[in-house]
């Protein structure tokens, strides 16, 4: 392979972000048709919310579910709102109903009588007091499986506490695993607490409630909260603290950079390369391909660490990210470049795979998992907010509100 951000288009002066993957320029606009993907006939109702709730939605859709998002009037002018930027809204179709208004709520239960699945992200009670919550929805229709998003759950001390990803995986022990030794917690994006925690746990639990639908008829509630599903995500980090493989502390352990041939090190260039060298055969092709006369045979001898990590800085500032990358590249050292997010699609194993790609200039990940014989495919860019109102009530057999 060749070296360099010129030859890799990393940096997007050659084949950036633009151009990497496939283009999903087809299947925009109108109503879904010809749905694959093995939820291809499931009809979701998304409660318009944000953060989980959403990202819940659009990985039922780019499974083939049909997800048709409530939004509540005047959200059309907020900047999420519909559009090639919209990407948790990416495959849904958009009503607009005021659930203030008795007609709205009764517009709201018929869907539901047609729904497999509704989701909504409200604190716990909301959704009781409009007349929609689970005790309505399931009158209507026992099938139904009735998905909730929270970040502290249904009950419990600060069940109606407000709250954000960061204060959810704080009370977990999560936050304050990441970081860097003697350092504060390092704030993890919000992949560990609203998307892993969260959207992906409700997903499991909707899913897991179908097949109950499947075998017995009998819908249910699915309790989703962020704190119960971040410390889940703990499964393997608890284990080892039980085994004490693991110390209660930050920056000292196996996979938080306590351990220095499983860390990230800086380059010549001021970029990183990532390192994740823990078996004994991929730290020996480690120490081999960077020549550092090291015995390979002490690699958890930690009396020796701190002079082995001063080693592998040195030599990682001899030469730029781009050339370790190509140095590395195939080997069994396990050492990747550090890239970027607007780098990351144009890297020849992503591009391959095309697990990002570009639509109308807004990059955005590929549908995930793949299927060996219902293959999914991103849906369509999202709608304007409430631009699907009167075709999802006419699709769905059901008389629009007026």
């Amino acid at each position: 392979m060749a070296s360099g951000a010129e030859a890799t288009g990393w940096d997007g002066t050659v084949g950036g972000a633009e151009t990497a993957g496939r283009d999903e320029n087809a299947d925009r606009g109108g109503a879904p048709t010809g749905a694959v993907g093995p939820l291809a006939g499931c009809r979701v109702l998304e409660l318009g919310g944000i953060g989980p709730g959403p990202f819940a939605g659009m990985l039922l859709a780019d499974l083939g579910a049909e997800v048709v998002r409530v939004d509540r009037p005047g959200r059309e002018a907020e900047s999420d709102a519909g559009g090639p930027a919209a990407v948790l809204d990416r495959g849904k179709r958009s009503v607009v109903l005021d659930l203030k208004q008795p007609a709205a709520i009764d517009a709201l239960l018929r869907l539901t009588a047609r729904a497999d699945v509704l989701i909504e992200g409200f604190r716990p009670g909301v959704t009781e007091r409009l007349g929609i919550g689970p005790h309505d929805c399931l009158a209507r229709n026992p099938r139904l499986v009735y998905g909730r998003m929270t970040g502290w759950g249904q009950d419990g001390p600060l069940a109606a506490a407000a709250g954000h990803d960061i204060t959810y995986i704080a009370l977990t022990g999560a936050l304050g695993a990441i970081g860097e030794a003697g350092g504060p917690p390092r704030i993890p994006l919000n992949l560990v607490g609203d998307f892993g925690g969260g959207g992906c746990y409700l997903v499991i639990g909707v899913l897991a409630a179908l097949h109950v639908v499947g075998r017995t008829g009998a819908g249910q509630v699915v309790d989703a909260a962020v704190v119960d599903g971040s410390a889940h995500l703990l499964a393997s980090t608890f284990a080892k603290l039980a085994r004490d493989e693991w110390r209660d502390e930050r920056g000292v352990n196996r996979f938080d950079g306590g351990w220095p041939f499983y860390a990230v090190y800086e380059t010549k260039d001021g970029r990183h390369v990532a390192v994740g060298a823990l078996e004994r055969k991929f730290y020996r092709n480690l120490v081999e391909l960077l020549g550092l006369g090291v015995d390979p045979d002490r690699q958890h001898d930690r009396s020796a660490w701190p002079e082995l990590r001063e080693l592998l800085a040195n030599r990682f500032a001899e030469r730029t990210r781009d050339e370790w990358a190509a140095l590395f590249e195939g080997t069994d050292a396990c050492v990747a470049p550090v890239l970027s997010l607007t780098e990351a699609p144009a890297h020849p194993h992503l591009a391959a795979r095309a697990s990002l790609f570009t639509r109308d200039g807004v990059l955005q990940p590929a549908a995930a998992p793949r299927f060996s014989a219902t293959p999914t495919r991103p849906g369509r860019t999202a709608p304007a907010v409430g631009a699907d109102s009167r075709a999802v009530f006419r699709d769905w057999g059901v008389p629009f509100p007026e």
